[in-house]
C-alpha cells in the first residue's frame, strides 16, 4: 500500500504524460478525478493531500499510448453539455459547435432535422435541446455510434424527440422514408486519406468517419446532390468542412444547386458552409 499523496502523484504523472501530451497536467488532473469519482474543482479543492486510489496509474498508462483522454473517461463536453464517447464515434470538438451557431442563426425555429453520420449524436441532440419545438433523426452506417447516439438521447432526456436509424448514403434508397427536413446536419468523413494527423486520431478514433479519398472529399461528392430531395422548401443545410476545403466543397454544393455561406470557427478558421436555394427548390 502506498503513501504517495495525490498532489504527488500529479505532479509525477505530469512529467510522464508530457512526452506524448501538450495537455499533461489537465490530463493527469482529469484522470485522478475520474478514479476518484469527483469533480476536477473538487479534486482540486478538497482531495489533494488524500492517498492515490487504485486504478490510476492504469489509466495513466493508457493515456502514455496516445489515446484520448476522452475515451479513457467515457466523456466529452460539447455546448456545455456530458456527451458518452467511444472508440465508436469520432470525439466532438469544440471547433464544431461553430455548426450548431451557424444551424441556429440559419434556421431559428426548426422543426424537423436531420444529421448526416450523427455519430455520438453530439449535433442533433444539442440542436434540440436548444430548440425544444423541434423533433429529428440521426442516421448513421455504424451500429455502434447509433447505440452511443441513443445512449446520449436518453441521458440528455432527448429520446421522445430523436430517433437514431441506420441509413448509409452509399447506398441506393437510403433515403427513402425519412420525408423532408427544414434544417440538415452533416459533419462526414472529409480527412485525406494520407493526411499527417496525430496517433491519438489516426491510432483511435473510427477512421470510416475520418477518411474520405486522397482529396477528403468523397463524402462531400457524394452526399450533397442527395440532400435535395430530403430538404424541405426554404430548407437549412449547415456541412462541416475542413479548413481547407471551402472554394472545393462550396463548388460541389454550388453544382448541385445550392447557394452558399462560409462560418469560420471561434480559431478564424472555415468551418462550416450553410447551403440554400435562392429561389426554391433546384429541379
Amino acid at each position: 500500500m502506498t503513501d504517495l499523496r495525490i498532489a504527488q502523484a500529479l505532479r509525477d504523472a505530469t512529467t510522464q504524460l508530457a512526452q506524448v501530451s501538450d495537455t499533461a497536467r489537465l490530463d493527469a488532473e482529469v484522470l485522478m478525478a475520474v478514479v476518484l469519482g469527483v469533480s476536477r474543482s473538487d479534486l482540486l479543492l478538497r482531495h489533494m493531500a488524500a492517498d492515490v486510489p487504485g486504478g490510476f496509474a492504469e489509466l495513466v498508462a493508457r493515456r502514455m499510448t496516445q489515446e484520448p483522454v476522452a475515451y479513457i473517461t467515457g466523456e466529452q463536453e460539447f455546448y456545455g453539455r456530458p456527451f458518452r464517447v467511444n472508440r465508436d464515434v469520432l470525439i466532438p470538438r469544440g471547433d464544431s459547435e461553430a455548426i450548431v451557431e451557424a444551424a441556429l442563426a440559419a434556421a431559428p425555429t426548426p422543426r424537423r432535422v436531420l444529421d448526416c453520420g450523427t455519430g455520438s449524436g453530439a449535433l442533433l441532440l444539442t440542436v434540440l435541446a436548444e430548440r425544444p419545438e423541434a423533433h429529428g433523426v440521426g442516421i448513421d452506417r455504424s451500429e455502434g455510434a447509433l447505440a452511443v447516439a441513443q445512449d446520449n438521447a436518453v441521458r440528455l432526456g432527448l429520446a421522445d424527440r430523436a430517433l437514431m436509424l441506420r441509413r448509409d448514403w452509399d447506398e441506393q434508397g437510403w433515403a427513402e422514408g425519412l420525408t423532408q427536413f427544414d434544417l440538415i446536419l452533416a459533419n462526414p468523413p472529409y480527412v485525406e486519406e494520407n493526411a499527417d494527423i496525430s496517433q491519438s486520431v489516426r491510432g483511435f478514433e473510427p477512421g470510416g468517419a475520418l477518411f474520405a479519398g486522397p482529396a477528403g472529399l468523397d463524402a462531400y461528392r457524394v452526399l450533397l446532390p442527395q440532400l435535395v430531395p430530403v430538404l424541405a422548401d426554404k430548407g437549412i443545410a449547415v456541412v462541416e468542412i475542413g479548413a481547407a476545403q471551402a472554394d472545393l466543397v462550396g463548388a460541389i454544393a454550388r453544382n448541385a444547386g445550392f447557394d452558399v455561406q462560409l462560418t469560420r470557427d471561434l480559431g478564424g478558421r472555415p468551418r462550416a458552409l450553410t447551403l440554400r436555394f435562392g429561389l426554391g427548390k433546384a429541379e
